[in-house]
Formats: C-alpha cells, structure tokens, sequence
C-alpha cells in the first residue's frame, strides 16, 4: 500500500473548475497475467478539458486510455464516463461508449474501402444514420481535416499524415463529446507530424473533450491545460504544462524531460 503515498497527485480542484466531471476514474488496477501495468489510478476529466499524457514507454500510459473506452479492462477500481459505469452491459453503456472517439498509432483504416466509406460506416452500422445523411457529415470532417479532396481514394493511395487525418475525420463522424488519441504522431515521417498536430490544435480550440497520449511536448505545451506524468503504472505528476516544464516535482519527470526535446 505504500506505493499510494509516493505518487503526487493534484488534481483540478472543485472550487475551481465548475465544469462538469466527464470522466471519473478511481482505485484503478490492472495487471497483464503477473505485470501491475496500472496501480491505483484516480482522476477526474472536466468537460472541454484537454489533456496530455507522458511518460516513458511502457509506464501505463496507453493502458490508461485503452480502459476508458473499454478497450482493455480493469480487474479493480471504476471508471464513470458522463456518469455511466461503463462496465455494465446496459444499453446506456452501448450509447456512452459509442461517444467516446479514439485515435489509433496506427490508422487501423479499412483498407479495402474509399476514404469516404471509412467516415460512413460507423455512423451507419452504430447510430442508424441514412447515407445521405452520414455523407453530409463526413464530408464536413474531410473538409475539417483538409482532406475533402482525398475522399474517393483508398488508404493505400494516402501518405501516412494523410491516412492519419482521414482516421481524426473517421472519428469525429461519430459526433463524440470525448477524443482519445494514443500517440497518432509516433508512426509517421517526421516531415507528416506537423499536419496531423495542426489539425488536433484546431480540434483543441473547438472546446473538445481531449485526452491525448504523446511524445510531441511543443504540443502539450500549447494546448494542454494538464500534464499527466505516468511511470510505473502509477501517476506520478498532474500539472499545468509550464508548471511541469518549468518546475517538475518529482525526480523521474525531471530525468524524463532531460531526456526528451521540448
């Protein structure tokens, strides 16, 4: 038990951030057979909050992401989302779930189907919406990602920081009042990073929830209102971004920025 007590964690206060409470995560634990890969998480995410999440490989951080969509599974702790447990099977989970966007490392685009029939599918098969309808809407994120011209190709034909704003675009067509991005920049050519990272900042000034997993720390710079530093599976730092940059607090954030470009 007493790793508890060796991680810092400050959490938003209540008293100054009135927004609502859109994720609720708490005494969360998950192991992979033997390996503890998150211990004792608690966090609160406020609505149209956006957040950075760090660290060094394999310190959880991805994990973390990956539980609150349901995608790995806790073995303890909760995780409400919009006040939804989201580990029950009602339909209310279904729906909570289906307003959760992700943001994969790599595309994971149907690559036997056009740009445009990626964007039409969730909507379709999940919400019930007609053709017409969910071509309306992929269209307008296409051209919000600067890719409208792109929608008759395959995935094959696009540059990765193309085939990666295609799949923020696949995303977003789902109208989610949560983004989670789990490094989309680490796969691609260093000259693709800047495009993907410039539509992310203008989905970050549109007031979306965001939790974003990431190396790039001029990113987290900019738009981030927290750092989360992850080490160990433990949550070791929650901090503004020049409070973290400038002065963190604990030794491993410290080693951990000496080692990284920012």
């Amino acid at each position: 038990m007493q790793a508890h007590s060796a991680y810092v964690h400050n959490p938003v206060s209540p008293s100054t951030d009135t927004r609502k409470v859109v994720v609720d995560i708490s005494g969360l634990n998950k192991y992979y057979s033997a390996f503890h890969v998150l211990k004792g998480i608690d966090l609160k995410v406020y609505e149209g909050e956006r957040i950075v999440l760090c660290g060094p490989s394999g310190s959880g951080k991805s994990t973390l992401i990956r539980c609150i969509n349901r995608l790995e599974m806790a073995e303890k702790g909760q995780i409400l989302v919009n006040s939804t447990d989201l580990s029950q099977t009602r339909r209310e989970a279904a729906k909570v779930r289906s307003e959760i966007g992700m943001v994969f490392q790599h595309f994971n685009l149907f690559p036997h189907m056009s740009v445009l029939d990626n964007c039409i599918l969730a909507p379709m098969s999940v919400r019930g919406l007609p053709r017409k309808k969910a071509v309306e809407l992929a269209q307008h994120f296409l051209e919000k990602v600067g890719i409208a011209s792109q929608a008759d190709k395959y995935p094959s034909q696009l540059s990765g920081g193309q085939q990666q704003r295609v799949a923020i675009a696949r995303a977003l067509c789902m109208e989610p009042k949560i983004m989670l991005f789990d490094e989309p920049t680490s796969a691609l050519d260093p000259e693709m990073v800047s495009e993907v990272l410039d539509v992310m900042v203008k989905l970050a000034g549109s007031g979306m929830t965001m939790l974003c997993v990431t190396h790039e720390m001029g990113f987290a710079r900019q738009v981030a209102e927290r750092v989360l530093f992850l080490d160990g599976g433990m949550l070791i730092e929650d901090s503004p971004p020049e409070d973290f940059f400038n002065a963190p607090k604990s030794p491993r954030a410290k080693a951990f920025l000496a080692q990284i470009v920012h």
